[in-house]
């Protein structure tokens, strides 16, 4: 199989979004009127993933699908599901930061089967560090390409995307990219250069729906360093496509 013919996996969550929609962010303490609701499939992997699809990628998602409309406990994916996996298919596998113990030895086999592959077909390998949890942390060293959440930054006490990148980067493995989308602010990246690269944000006319937009950012980098673009030219793209989805309810018209 061509690399161009192999997917981009994205493993994780996938939920029942409920939106409401009113006339303007409500106050503390006050209601407001709903103008309309709308149910959607949300996650952060379903959502990178959905992108992708509508971004022209060959692309498949992993993770726990309910049978009826509305559940919940659904378990995350486990080595052992992982493991019946077949690897050929694949040329990007990202992980949404979640059973975080679990992911590393997901990522351990994919590293195996790399360590037998041409350099051609091996698995480029991301993850997603967004939540602030500590188990999560461990995440950092096992990514090609490292996302880390603004509120993840904040947490470690930097106040920049900048900041967090030169900050942070000594905890990614030698090689790596990582990135930080500061949301109005913008993105950056680092790789193994040193060197900061900085996108500005790209705001639509007006602000309709930001749910997702961290996802469609995450989606769009992913499919341009897949595609051999520069890490400058991933980060502008995430960001262009990134302020379109905030100017659309869901998805529709990202591309347009």
């Amino acid at each position: 199989m061509e690399r161009t013919d192999k997917k981009i996996l994205c493993i994780g969550l996938v939920c029942l979004d409920i939106i409401n929609v009113v006339e303007k962010y409500p106050e503390e303490d006050t209601d407001s009127r709903c103008l309309s609701q709308r149910w959607q499939r949300g996650g952060n992997a379903s959502n990178s993933c959905t992108v992708l699809s509508l971004l022209g990628a060959p692309c498949a998602f992993m993770g726990s699908l309910a049978p009826g409309p509305v559940a919940e406990n659904l378990p995350d994916v486990s080595v052992e599901d992982f493991s019946k996996l077949d690897l050929s298919q694949y040329h990007w596998i990202h992980w949404e930061g979640r059973n975080a113990e679990d992911q590393v030895k997901m990522i351990e086999k994919v590293k195996a089967y790399n360590r037998n592959e041409e350099k051609n077909n091996t698995i480029t390998i991301s993850v997603e560090i967004e939540k602030t949890r500590e188990t999560l942390y461990q995440l950092f060293p096992h990514g090609d390409v490292v996302f880390v959440s603004k509120d993840v930054a904040v947490q470690f006490g930097f106040q920049s995307a900048a900041s967090a990148l030169k900050g942070l980067y000594s905890r990614v493995r030698e090689g790596a990219v990582l990135v930080c989308a500061w949301a109005e602010k913008g993105a950056d990246a680092m790789g193994p250069d040193g060197v900061v690269v900085h996108s500005d944000a790209f705001p639509p006319e007006k602000l309709v729906d930001t749910l997702g937009a961290g996802d469609t950012f995450n989606a769009s980098v992913i499919l341009t360093l897949s595609r051999g673009g520069t890490l400058q030219e991933a980060l502008t793209f995430g960001c262009q496509i990134a302020g379109k989805k905030c100017g659309v309810h869901g998805y529709d018209g990202i591309v347009q």
